[in-house]
């Protein structure tokens, strides 16, 4: 009952700052730090990920969850008596494929929670804000989405050219202060904005054990980290590639963004070298730098399908080819180091824990993995991927699954049987065009 009374006193605050956002576009939230209260914060905590690894107390979501009560009780009392002070967060360094490493920063649970409910409201305002072009952690949009939107648009549009874009380590490089600045357009609430400021320049306790006060970035992992990069590029790149670059086209433009990995398209070439010119200045200025290795400029037109030129984004390849009746087509299909990353991973899992699991219980995680990667990369015209991408997978499986002891497990006869026994999916197409 209590955390139902709280979720219907949060969610009324946040359809009021929603609507008010929407109505005054130039409107700034004042009182908004009054609304981490302990209501509030225990509404939140079953929004956030039971199985996060926790922070440096070791405090995991299960034993926060022991003692909520009184938890949640510290964690208000603090925050309302102004003596709230951020922890130290964990760093921990994610493989990325090609051999180099993502940092993550892990905050403790307490954090997590008080993030979590700051993220609300800044969400509540600003989704008002954010430009069709941002897909990037937003309620409503995803990945899959934002690839299938490009697609169709790139389509049924004029487009001739494509800058494929990445901002180099973008989440290490936000400047604090040009975020305080962006954020002061919308929010007139010292101590909210403090509270901001303390997360960003929290200690990070890295892997040896050396504590790091970063000047710059927001840590990759941290609750409140994707809805303040989302801001931060709504001000750096939408607005401007909206109100300063379109303008001035002559033709056929459009911005889509997905965090910091973003494409624009062009009409003309002219247009598209004005913003290649510009967009390495513009950038410059909030602190930002575009990725020499993964940014370029690509001729992307439908009058020139032989050409063989293809962009990756969101981890499909854009291609132009032909239909069954030999019309032009955009296709979308698995990108190559996607393909290899996630049958590396397939391969790495299988390894080590063919040994510690039964057969059942290997198999039905096999069908819980392909699963999700079907439902992701099941979009139309990548079928061939797909079921490209189970043959190997399943030749994987039934390899080290033999391997188990020095006499086969099975032939391949009776590992299809398991298969079918144990409903391994094949390939399905969910994803359309709308």
């Amino acid at each position: 009952m209590q955390i139902r009374q709280a979720d219907q006193h949060m969610q009324t605050s946040l359809r009021g700052i929603a609507k008010r956002a929407k109505e005054e576009p130039k409107h700034r939230f004042g009182n908004l730090y009054s609304l981490l209260n302990e209501k509030n914060l225990t509404e939140c905590f079953p929004q956030m990920n039971r199985k996060a690894a926790p922070g440096v107390d070791g405090v995991d979501w299960t034993a926060f969850e022991a003692d909520l009560t009184d938890n949640v009780s510290q964690l208000a009392t603090a925050l309302k008596e102004k003596r709230y002070k951020a922890k130290l967060v964990r760093r921990r360094n994610i493989p990325k494929p090609g051999g180099k490493l993502r940092p993550l920063g892990i905050p403790v649970i307490g954090d997590k929670l008080v993030q979590t409910a700051a993220a609300e409201i800044l969400s509540a305002i600003y989704e008002q804000d954010f430009l069709p072009c941002s897909h990037g952690y937003r309620r409503g949009k995803g990945p899959q989405r934002a690839a299938l939107e490009l697609s169709q648009r790139l389509h049924r549009g004029r487009f001739r050219w494509v800058v494929d874009a990445d901002i180099k380590g973008f989440f290490d490089h936000i400047d604090h202060d040009w975020l305080m600045r962006m954020l002061e357009q919308r929010i007139n609430d010292r101590a909210f904005l403090g509270l901001i400021r303390k997360w960003l320049q929290a200690g990070i306790l890295e892997e040896d054990g050396q504590i790091i006060y970063p000047v710059t970035g927001t840590p990759q992992g941290g609750v409140v980290s994707a809805v303040l990069a989302n801001i931060y590029l709504h001000y750096a790149l939408d607005l401007w590639f909206e109100k300063i670059v379109k303008p001035v086209c002559q033709g056929d433009v459009m911005l889509m963004r997905f965090a910091d990995d973003f494409v624009c398209c062009f009409q003309y070439r002219e247009d598209e070298q004005r913003l290649s010119n510009a967009l390495g200045t513009r950038l410059g200025k909030f602190g930002l730098e575009l990725s020499a290795e993964k940014t370029q400029v690509i001729k992307f037109t439908r009058f020139e399908t032989e050409n063989n030129n293809s962009f990756t984004f969101l981890g499909f390849e854009f291609r132009w080819g032909l239909s069954r009746t030999g019309k032009p087509l955009m296709t979308m299909r698995t990108s190559k180091q996607k393909f290899k990353a996630a049958l590396a991973a397939i391969l790495s899992w299988i390894k080590n824990e063919r040994s510690k699991l039964g057969t059942a219980a290997l198999l039905t995680k096999l069908k819980q993995k392909l699963q999700g990667h079907f439902n992701y990369y099941g979009v139309s015209g990548n079928c061939e991927m797909l079921r490209k991408f189970r043959w190997h997978v399943c030749k994987v499986v039934f390899k080290w699954l033999n391997r188990r002891t020095q006499k086969k497990s099975c032939n391949w006869a009776g590992f299809r049987e398991m298969l079918s026994y144990f409903e391994i999916p094949s390939p399905r197409i969910i994803g359309y065009w709308e």
